[in-house]
């Protein structure tokens, strides 16, 4: 077994060079690897997209989401299993694939996958005209937390998301949007849509509680119109789950979604910027095969 381990040296706040070492000794002891510390994000897209075309059997990839959706732009529809060891922020694709967040432990499992052939098949969410997606797709105020949130330096880990909230509430406005699926369309004023093919965004937000990353189909949250006062009364039920039972929440299954509306939206998905309303999104069945544990996320 061949596999490229991909490290993002500054997750975590700066990964220790006696954590990077047990990270590559657990891997070294089950298949051959080739290590490569990519500093910038072109420089590990390169480095992602070449592991691929080398056809090596398993891409591990070390840092947070970001690192992870830039692994799946190479993995999607290919022979390569992708292995996730979270270092980073969020860590919400490792959330959903039960992958435990601590990297030597994730690393460990990552290594007893590949030993013993461990897959899962996990659907993708495809945004026409850009690229791949694993987790949950985002427009509107969640959207704008996830943009203030990346630019933000300080604090790390929830808070981060938290403080971006608490700031993004300020100007909050709802907008007209058209949602199309195979089953109809929904006209509507809303505050904030998410398309979850998993169901964490932002941390371990479960935007989408019943999604299923192998079930073909997207999850889909709607916030409608409401007032400031309103929105805060149902943000602390998204931590639970609970928001679904809001009356301004509706929630569908689709296996494709067209976003639209005049309302200038920017679209994020995996926690990265694709692009503004409208836009396609269509689920792509079993897309990425993972070295990981069989396990529902």
């Amino acid at each position: 077994m061949r596999c490229v381990l991909v490290i993002n040296p500054a997750a975590g706040g700066g990964l220790s060079a006696k954590v990077v070492g047990e990270l590559t000794d657990h891997l070294r002891a089950v298949c051959e690897v080739r290590t490569v510390i990519a500093t910038d994000p072109a420089g590990t897209e390169s480095a992602v997209r070449r592991a691929v075309e080398d056809h090596a059997d398993v891409l591990a990839v070390v840092g947070g989401d970001g690192i992870a959706h830039l692994a799946v732009q190479a993995c999607a529809e290919s022979a390569t299993a992708l292995a996730i060891i979270p270092a980073g922020t969020g860590n919400d694709l490792a959330r959903s694939l039960g992958i435990p967040r601590e990297p030597v432990a994730a690393a460990l499992a990552a290594a007893k996958a590949i030993s013993t052939g461990a897959r899962r098949h996990v659907d993708l969410g495809k945004v026409a005209g850009t690229g791949w997606f694993a987790t949950v797709l985002c427009a509107g105020f969640d959207a704008k937390v996830n943009a203030r949130a990346n630019r933000m330096r300080w604090p790390r880990g929830q808070r981060r998301y938290d403080i971006a909230l608490v700031r993004e509430l300020i100007g909050l406005r709802s907008r007209s949007v058209r949602l199309e699926t195979e089953h109809g369309v929904l006209d509507t004023e809303a505050t904030l849509i998410a398309v979850g093919n998993t169901r964490w965004y932002g941390g371990g937000v479960p935007i989408c509680p019943d999604a299923l990353d192998d079930d073909g189909l997207f999850d889909v949250t709607v916030v409608g119109r409401v007032p400031r006062r309103e929105l805060l009364r149902i943000l602390p039920r998204l931590r639970t789950g609970r928001h679904v039972d809001h009356p301004a929440v509706t929630t569908l299954r689709a296996k494709s979604v067209r976003l639209g509306g005049d309302n200038g939206w920017l679209a994020y998905a995996d926690g990265e910027p694709q692009a503004r309303l409208p836009l396609t999104i269509r689920c792509t069945p079993g897309a990425l095969s993972v070295a990981c544990t069989p396990t529902h996320g």
